[in-house]
């Protein structure tokens, strides 16, 4: 959206209209686009208002009921944080003792409203006029919180009193594919990061692809998932950290936070296929803490390259779906189809890991017509393809 289409919108008007807009329904879009018109209304406000409402629709997700009184662009939707997730962000500033600070990429406003929510005074920057005005209605109820157009690497931290600072680079180039190479960030990590030489209390939040090798040294590391999506990975540099260096995962799951720590470096052990199997969360899995749950339920991985830990007792975990084995055999169709046929399954729900099958291409060669369910697991056992037979508990 440009400068133009946001003036309209914040205009009376404009700001009216698209509070008065029923909630969004895509087949209804072209009939109210057209009646609007009709009612003399400017096509380009029509438009600006549907695509607000539209983005706000898509919004409610990360944002909830906040995102009927905010404004949105695409690309800053795309990498808004959650507000879940940037609450646990803000508090990590909070209980470091930062009382202000300095959001330098601030996108459409998301972290900077967590900020500010909790008393935190905000100085928030992004180097797009447009992304920078909607920023600002976006944290137009806290006082305490500024928006300026421009680079938030060129701030005179110390002039303006910053005790904390904050980034989340653009990791996608103008025509929307993804940035790899995390010199190419828009700013660089490394850049981003020589902050820290200047304010300690830095964080920054990056893609949760980023390869271990690419994290600084002194980091805490933590990758985050909200209800099993991994959604980011979050590095926290100095009073930000007071677990100090090292990986973990937060899962946020139900309104619930669990923490999975690094506490050990040495690898899990392997061994044979027990009573019970575990689906360690996407973010524990990134992070390279698999080993953790296999300590939690005192179990052992399948296979040293596969993250599934089985153990020979239910160990209720939350940061782990938990399965009961019912049966296990060395993957063939002919096999797999024989059996569940026997056993009268029509709904199959298939998971895999470590292995080139494609559940649906399977599913259709299964081809099974009867009226009970299960559920199997396709994975390997001590390097060889297994089926597992599993019931969650």
């Amino acid at each position: 959206m440009d400068r133009d289409g946001i003036a309209q919108l914040l205009s009376p008007a404009g700001w009216a209209l698209l509070s008065a807009l029923p909630p969004y329904d895509e087949s209804r879009t072209l009939a109210l686009s057209e009646r609007m018109r009709d009612e003399g209304i400017d096509p380009a406000l029509v438009a600006a208002a549907l695509t607000q409402s539209r983005l706000r629709a898509k919004a409610a997700g990360k944002f909830g009921t906040f995102a009927d009184g905010m404004l949105f662009t695409s690309a800053g939707l795309e990498q808004a944080t959650r507000l879940s997730v940037a609450a646990h962000h803000a508090r990590r500033y909070r209980d470091a003792g930062s009382t202000r600070v300095a959001d330098l990429t601030s996108g459409i406003g998301a972290d900077a409203m967590a900020f500010a929510g909790i008393g935190l005074r905000v100085l928030a920057t992004d180097v797009d006029e447009a992304t920078a005005a909607i920023a600002t209605v976006n944290l137009r109820h806290f006082p305490e919180a500024e928006v300026r157009h421009g680079d938030g690497l060129a701030l005179d931290l110390e002039a303006e009193g910053i005790d904390g600072v904050y980034a989340d680079p653009a990791r996608r180039t103008s025509s929307g594919s993804r940035v790899f190479d995390v010199a190419a960030y828009e700013p660089s990590l490394d850049a981003v990061l020589a902050v820290r030489d200047r304010v300690p209390a830095l964080g920054l939040k990056l893609g949760p692809g980023i390869p271990h090798t690419a994290l600084p040294a002194d980091a805490q590391a933590q990758w985050v998932s909200v209800d099993g999506d991994v959604v980011e990975v979050g590095l926290w540099f100095g009073p930000l950290a007071p677990e100090g260096p090292g990986r973990s995962a937060l899962v946020l799951r139900d309104g619930e936070a669990h923490v999975v720590q690094q506490t050990s470096e040495e690898r899990p052990p392997t061994g044979a296929l027990g009573g019970y199997l575990y689906e360690p969360d996407g973010a524990v899995i990134r992070a390279g803490l698999v080993g953790e749950i296999a300590a939690q339920v005192h179990g052992r991985l399948l296979d040293a390259t596969i993250a599934y830990v089985t153990s020979d007792a239910l160990t209720p975990v939350p940061t782990a779906t938990a399965y009961r084995v019912l049966d296990s055999m060395p993957f063939g169709l002919k096999r797999l189809r024989t059996y569940l046929r026997g056993r009268d399954v029509g709904r199959l729900t298939i998971k895999k890991r470590g292995t080139a099958v494609v559940p649906e291409q399977l599913r259709r060669q299964l081809d099974l017509r009867g009226s009970t369910t299960a559920t199997i697991i396709l994975t390997r056992v001590a390097g060889s393809q297994q089926v597992l037979v599993v019931e969650p508990v």
